[in-house]
């Protein structure tokens, strides 16, 4: 394997350098809980001031629901604003350092990036793959990696310009081609986990570590060593991930989730490093993986029964993660690398249909939280992923429950005998001071946690994000536009968490990731059903309870209006405006990273070769050490597995140390 000496500077991360590791999660939980109940005793108190129906009921268990989960986001987003702002390392508890690049321990591993694809677009997949793969032969790294490009493509016409784009990318890398490889599988069977097994069982052994990418993945060749060194570092860790920031978008809504995302994820993903110490999560790219223990612990089986909980396993990534939990490998969530990027969908519509896909696989995991064998972070992990998606539905739910008890309420407002043979009124009695306050402690868990990675961005880089007017300028932008589309996206999850009960099936495919203007039939015709039942919904409620009318309407603008919303946030043109007015701006463009600058060179100027020049010789792959990945169960793993898994720690740490 390879050797490191852990200096203060390296990324050495054992248990023991994780203070407080058993302590953290029930910190974490404690606080949490504490917040949720306060807000449900609040609900509570409001609903039961004149008693409470089977209606008000399920209001307050609704609430629960979505109460706990904004929450939750509020805690982590705290913690990590507190790490942040003092630069503390979130796993560590030290000051932060930079990670220190062991060229000695690089020299002895090997390395595969690997790059599953599917129908995508090949040019822009050749070019994300050639960028990434110079950057690192920049380092000087270059003969201690191998990159394959894995395709899983079925569409005949893309295959071709596969086969014809691949050759051309070595003919231009001359000497470094030596270090690609292309493999296309006829039979794209378990889809992109049948893409990886495969690549593990004919040529992983002859790799330490892989980093995934995805189609849309561009990763820097600093940021690559910077994974490499914190896994050789960390002789207990399976799998390190980053956290990948967009970049390269022009539409309104593409800048807009580009913006936000760099303004906040990192804050909110250092806050959850810390309670999930050595048991965080996998997203499914831009993360650097163990082969010994992916390949070992792994292989993912076919779930019993039908959809939405049975067949193949959908969201693989939550999954993989949690087998290499209880198998007794760390699983790290590096909030502080740099230089990992992907690209987002470019409008409203493209970014739902993605959201679709992931709606159905994060749902599945609720069929995997009785399995006895699979540690409780990986279950809570489970349990957020589908609440993300769900508390949508509970949230509509909770607002049509709402408006039917305030009509109710308006109704029987001067009713004030309610059983026969009753001596004394039922005097109306509304708490409004409790409700003032539960509208406002509910503002302030969803809006701080925007004000404080305002303040983090402001102290640290601001002029990464062009400046102090124009990030304050672009925040309260983006916050306005984000309640704006809530509702829009609230009812579109709802619609596709319903769809997944029922059993209807999603087809995942290849996602657009290029910039256009949605055409106004697609945006009616996505938008059309919310459109009138916000209509005839806020008639009801303002003929009835004109008060009640005024809270909903927010929540009925942004879906009245969302044709129109959906289409102008598309635009192109508004986006690039944005961007020569300084709003939206971000590190990557202000400080021009030079990967990302070559990938907008080699889109300019090198395209796919024309038909008549093209080769479309299937190129060699390199000599196969065939193993087996075998399939898991998700009962406890015995304790000859767990032994077999302190041994190959054991193993590996002490070629650490010989070779250091």
């Amino acid at each position: 394997m390879s050797g490191i000496q852990t200096t203060s500077n390296s990324k050495a991360l054992e248990a023991t350098a994780m203070p407080f590791k058993k302590t953290r999660a029930w910190l974490f939980s404690s606080l949490a809980l504490s917040i949720t109940a306060y807000g449900v005793w609040i609900m509570f108190d409001i609903l039961n001031s004149n008693g409470m129906t089977p209606l008000e009921y399920a209001l307050l268990a609704l609430f629960t629901v979505t109460f706990a989960w904004i929450v939750t986001a509020f805690c982590s987003g705290c913690m990590g604003f507190i790490l942040q702002l003092f630069r503390i390392d979130p796993l560590t508890l030290k000051r932060q350092k930079p990670i220190e690049i062991n060229q000695h321990a690089l020299s002895q591993t090997k390395t595969a990036i690997v790059m599953p694809i599917y129908n995508e677009d090949t040019e822009r997949v050749i070019a994300g793959f050639e960028v990434s793969l110079r950057s690192l032969a920049k380092t000087g790294q270059m003969p201690h990696y191998d990159f394959y490009l894995l395709s899983d493509t079925q569409d005949p016409e893309i295959a071709r310009n596969e086969l014809k784009a691949w050759n051309a990318l070595t003919k231009r890398l001359g000497d470094l081609a030596a270090h690609t490889f292309y493999r296309r599988r006829e039979d794209n069977k378990h889809r992109k986990v049948g893409n990886l097994t495969d690549f593990c069982e004919r040529w992983g052994s002859q790799y330490d570590h892989m980093i995934v990418l995805d189609a849309d993945s561009i990763m820097t060749g600093q940021c690559m060593l910077e994974l490499t060194s914190s896994m050789i570092s960390n002789p207990k860790s399976g799998l390190i991930q980053t956290i990948p920031i967009p970049v390269r978008q022009d539409t309104f809504f593409g800048r807009f989730l580009q913006f936000a995302s760099i303004l906040y994820s990192p804050m909110l993903a250092t806050g959850s490093a810390f309670w999930q110490t050595n048991q965080a999560n996998y997203w499914g790219h831009n993360a650097i993986i163990r082969v010994e223990a992916f390949t070992k612990c792994c292989g993912l089986p076919v779930l019993k029964g039908n959809a939405p909980f049975g067949g193949e396993i959908l969201s693989h990534d939550f999954v993989e993660a949690s087998l290499l939990h209880r198998s007794g490998w760390d699983v790290l969530l590096l909030s502080d690398v740099e230089g990992s990027y992907e690209e987002v969908p470019s409008n409203i519509l493209d970014y739902a249909i993605r959201d679709r896909r992931w709606v159905q696989g994060n749902i599945q995991h609720l069929g995997l939280l009785p399995k006895s064998g699979l540690k409780l972070m990986s279950k809570m992990h489970f349990l957020f992923g589908a609440t993300a998606y769900i508390s949508s539905l509970i949230w509509l739910s909770m607002l049509a429950l709402s408006t039917l008890d305030a009509v109710t309420r308006a109704l029987n407002s001067d009713v004030y005998f309610n059983h026969a043979y009753q001596l004394f009124p039922t005097w109306q009695i509304a708490k409004t001071d409790l409700i003032d306050s539960l509208l406002f402690i509910t503002a302030v868990l969803l809006l701080l946690p925007k004000l404080m990675g305002i303040i983090v961005t402001l102290v640290h880089r601001n002029k990464a994000f062009g400046g102090t007017m124009k990030l304050i300028a672009g925040s309260l932008i983006e916050t306005v536009f984000a309640i704006v589309i809530a509702p829009l996206m609230m009812v579109f999850h709802s619609y596709f968490v319903v769809c997944v009960f029922l059993g209807k099936k999603v087809s995942w495919d290849a996602q657009p990731r290029e910039g256009r203007m949605v055409p106004w039939k697609e945006a009616i015709g996505y938008t059309l059903f919310s459109t009138i039942t916000a209509i005839i919904w806020g008639s009801v409620a303002y003929y009835y309870t004109p008060t009640f009318f005024w809270w909903l309407s927010p929540i009925l603008v942004g879906l009245i209006l969302a044709a129109p919303i959906v289409r102008y946030s598309s635009s192109i043109g508004l986006g690039v405006k944005m961007r020569k007015m300084g709003l939206f701006l971000c590190p990557s463009e202000v400080e021009n990273d030079d990967t990302l600058a070559a990938l907008r060179v080699h889109q300019q100027e090198i395209g796919l070769p024309k038909d008549e020049h093209a080769d479309f010789s299937v190129p060699a792959l390199p000599n196969e050490y065939p193993t087996v990945m075998p399939i898991q169960s998700f009962k406890a793993p015995s304790g000859k597995k767990r032994k077999q898994v302190r041994l190959a720690q054991q193993r590996i740490k002490a070629k650490l140390f010989a070779k250091s």
